[in-house]
């Protein structure tokens, strides 16, 4: 029996803008606006704002929290400092990738993991289940956040419109409690979009109101409303992985070419350590396959799990690809036998529908923001 799809705190809202919803990890979320292309040009010329409430908040609190998310994933959670946020991930006993995730530390003992939607769940009982033992407590806290992100180059301006809070002292990863709009937020400047911006948790009922507060203050900024599906471009030329794509459990962080990720320096086990130090081993000896970028010479768009090849033989496999609005040309992101990942490496193709179509390696991202 299928469940009806979760609704966010912006549901109607959204429908009333002319929105195309799609079925999201369980949520009805905006795919599109109006035009793809448009909703990606704004974030990456003006500003564009998007609802993404369908991400998961849990929060961990106790005197041993710090101890604990050390414990609990590969990262070193207590060099974290007040008001701010660390990129990490949670693996399983093999170093499989079980989530990448966003760690928030709101207090002396108080921290938010963010997990992504359609692993919200996992994460939430991985950590449930690892916390035995530690004076720390593992809350779900879904429900009470609505989340909002203003991103791109105008996002600056649009803030200091609606709220009085510092944004020229906030960092890129940290975090500040404020008001905006009117509104009590938490107030992060972090983001999946490769531009500048802002991430705003807000609770549900808040949501509408902070959402007309910054359309009428990016209005004359350009912002316009974005959907998942141009996050989806941003993030791609940005090099941004993304969960089931780039990471996968069959995968460690050394083999997504993350291990910088990986804390063994730290005190104390941690969940995967002896399967990721042999992970780190064999990445310095034997590379495993390395993620790469793909731009075609044609106009045929790649898309994930086909093959990408060369002399006649699979050399690896697309994970993400999709028409790049800012290169004008198809991009992807592949995993390739570390003999063709070096940038220019000819000869380069991917197999799509059984016509082998050329490609040029590249560095990752493939586009990156004038500071």
């Amino acid at each position: 029996m299928s469940t009806a799809p979760r609704l966010t705190a912006l549901d109607a809202l959204h429908r009333s803008l002319g929105a195309t919803m799609t079925d999201f990890a369980g949520w009805d979320m905006p795919l599109r606006y109006a035009s793809e292309r448009d909703e990606h040009n704004a974030v990456r010329t003006r500003a564009g704002l998007f609802d993404l409430s369908h991400m998961g908040e849990i929060t961990v609190t106790g005197p041993e929290a710090a101890a604990f998310l050390s414990y609990a994933l590969v990262g070193n959670i207590a060099t974290v400092g007040n008001g701010r946020a660390r990129y990490t991930m949670i693996v399983q006993e093999d170093g499989g990738i079980v989530d990448d995730l966003i760690v928030y530390r709101l207090g002396e003992t108080e921290y938010m993991v963010v997990a992504n939607a359609g692993n919200a769940q996992i994460v939430l009982d991985a950590l449930t289940a690892r916390v035995g033992g530690f004076d720390a407590e593992v809350r779900d806290d879904r429900d009470a956040y609505a989340l909002l992100a203003v991103q791109g180059p105008e996002s600056p301006a649009i803030m200091k419109a609606v709220t009085d809070a510092d944004l020229d002292g906030l960092k890129y990863y940290a975090g500040l409690p404020g008001t905006v709009a009117g509104v009590p937020a938490l107030i992060a400047r972090t983001g999946y979009t490769g531009e500048d911006g802002f991430e705003l948790f807000v609770a549900p009922e808040h949501a509408e109101q902070l959402w007309r507060a910054l359309t009428e203050a990016g209005a004359p900024h350009g912002l316009i409303p974005c959907g998942l599906s141009c996050r989806d471009t941003l993030r791609l030329e940005a090099g941004m992985p993304l969960y089931g794509h780039e990471l996968t459990t069959a995968l460690t962080p050394f083999d997504a070419g993350l291990g910088r990720v990986v804390k063994f320096e730290k005190d104390g086990d941690f969940v995967g350590r002896e399967a990721l130090t042999a992970a780190a081993e064999r990445a310095e000896s034997a590379p495993p396959r390395k993620l790469v970028g793909l731009i075609a010479e044609g106009r045929r768009v790649p898309r994930a799990g086909f093959p990408v090849v060369a002399d006649g033989k699979v050399i690896g496999e697309v994970t993400s690809g999709a028409p790049s609005p800012t290169l004008g040309k198809p991009i992807a992101m592949a995993y390739v036998d570390a003999a063709f990942a070096a940038p220019g490496t000819e000869g380069v193709g991917v197999d799509i529908r059984g016509t082998h179509e050329p490609y040029e390696v590249v560095a990752l991202p493939f586009y990156k923001r004038q500071k």
